[in-house]
């Protein structure tokens, strides 16, 4: 099995080198011909702002393109940031080795000027080459944790969390490597920040639930999404995610369910559609109880930052119900974090808030279960 892997990922290699051969020649060819190299890259989104259900966005079609010249000034930059970063890539495929961003960046710093222009770069070759970002050999340092009910092996490296149920594991970065996956978890709970990820792991919440618990502390990098994909997948296990009540929560949880923009192109790859959101919701306030000086107003850039994620087209298409959490959250201008609800406990959170939600979420899950046997 590891030799059939490991063979598959040499295949793997080869073809996106063979591509990226026929790439450069191709420029070559237009340059000694005196010809401007075109450039195609193709453009994808999500979502858009039309609320029409019949919107192409459900679709992972491309949704038009870029064409990269150098007759036009504003692409020559664009064009020589690309050409230098495939020089890179191509390097690390060659020696089989792996590369994060910022030692890309580093290269030539005073080109690349900043990250986010590598970043872009990155993502016009995995379009342009037809692949994922970690089929370049290019990944980012990992900072996702894990715990719980979980046994895994990642590039011959045991993970042991049902060992020490309470403790932090960072999640793998090569997660291609990943196997072996054993789990007697009857949930995965994904939080937003590592502090609620520490308050459940004080608590001891996996000792009283038999669930595996993950955190991307913050918004999730891709190891953290292909992580939890993965296990989705494998262990086919209801999947919940508890984010502040606020915008950023809300896009975060977005980020998970539906994808980002920035990596429309490979949505399909790290997109969690089975995951249900178990809150904070802005009707909390009044079934838990919080007082008033825990919540916070909403902010200008906060109120700004919700009127155009109402815009999404996938909230009205998809989750209705997510869509009205929000508009009720910008019609009260107020915002809570999941530690609010430590004002009544330091273990309300894992001892009355989680077991409220999670059993109805259960039910829903498995009736949804039963339809899709009958």
């Amino acid at each position: 099995m590891e030799g059939n892997r490991s063979s598959s990922q040499s295949q793997q290699n080869r073809d996106l080198l063979r591509k990226i051969k026929e790439f450069t020649r191709s420029i070559v060819k237009d340059l000694s011909e005196e010809r401007s190299p075109l450039i195609f890259i193709k453009r994808f989104r999500n979502y858009c702002t039309s609320l029409d259900a019949t919107c192409a966005c459900s679709s992972d079609l491309s949704k038009g393109c870029d064409i990269l010249t150098l007759e036009r000034q504003c692409h020559v930059h664009r064009i020589d940031v690309l050409l230098r970063v495939l020089l890179a890539v191509q390097q690390l495929l060659q020696e089989n080795r792996h590369g994060s961003k910022r030692d890309i960046y580093y290269m030539h710093p005073s080109v690349f000027s900043e990250q986010s222009v590598v970043d872009r770069a990155i993502n016009d070759l995995c379009i342009l080459l037809q692949c994922s970002r970690h089929n370049l050999n290019v990944v980012s340092v990992g900072k996702g944790l894990v715990m719980g009910w979980l046994k895994f092996v990642e590039a011959g490296r045991k993970f042991d969390c049902i060992n020490n149920l309470n403790t932090a594991h960072h999640i793998p970065v090569l997660v291609e490597e990943v196997k072996d996956i054993i789990s007697v978890a009857h949930y995965i709970l994904v939080v937003e920040k590592e502090s609620v990820f520490q308050r459940l792991a004080n608590d001891r919440f996996c000792n009283r639930n038999r669930c595996i618990v993950i955190t991307g502390r913050g918004y999730p990098d891709i190891s953290t999404r292909r992580f939890l994909r993965l296990l989705v997948e494998n262990l086919h296990l209801p999947t919940y995610c508890l984010v502040d009540c606020d915008p950023y929560g809300f896009d975060i949880l977005t980020t998970y369910r539906f994808g980002s923009m920035q990596m429309a192109y490979d949505a399909k790859f790290l997109r969690i559609p089975e995951i249900c959101w178990l809150g904070a919701f802005p009707s909390d306030v009044e079934k838990y109880g919080l007082p008033q000086q825990c919540l916070l107003p909403l902010t200008v850039h906060d109120k700004k930052k919700t009127e155009a994620m109402l815009q999404r087209c996938y909230l009205q298409r998809e989750v209705p119900e997510w869509r009205f959490e929000l508009e009720l959250m910008l019609q009260r201008g107020a915002k809570f974090e999941i530690e609010a609800l430590s004002v009544h406990s330091l273990s309300f959170l894992s001892e009355e808030y989680l077991p409220s939600k999670i059993p109805g979420c259960l039910q829903a899950f498995n009736s949804l279960e039963d339809i899709c046997e009958m």
